[in-house]
């Protein structure tokens, strides 16, 4: 899978995948989906957002987990 949106650069925001060069983090647009925000309520926190860059950065996240286990509590 492709990714054309995120990109990764070392000398910023110390080599987080970022969105488009911008310094805003996949990890905390991904976040505030999991905190319940609407695609609106990203984006008007994020001007410089688009909305095709909330789905590139859930996808993404996606292909992380599945590339690696992630430890969980068992169930009592």
């Amino acid at each position: 899978m492709k990714f054309t949106r995120i990109t990764v650069n070392p000398n910023q925001m110390a080599g987080v995948p970022c969105m488009r060069g911008l310094r805003i983090p996949v990890a905390t647009i991904v976040g505030m989906v999991a905190d319940r925000m609407t695609e609106d309520e990203i984006l008007k926190a994020f001007p410089d957002l688009e909305l095709e860059d909330i789905g590139e950065a859930l996808k993404y996240a996606a292909e992380a987990v599945r590339e690696s286990q992630l430890p969980l509590l068992s169930p009592p």
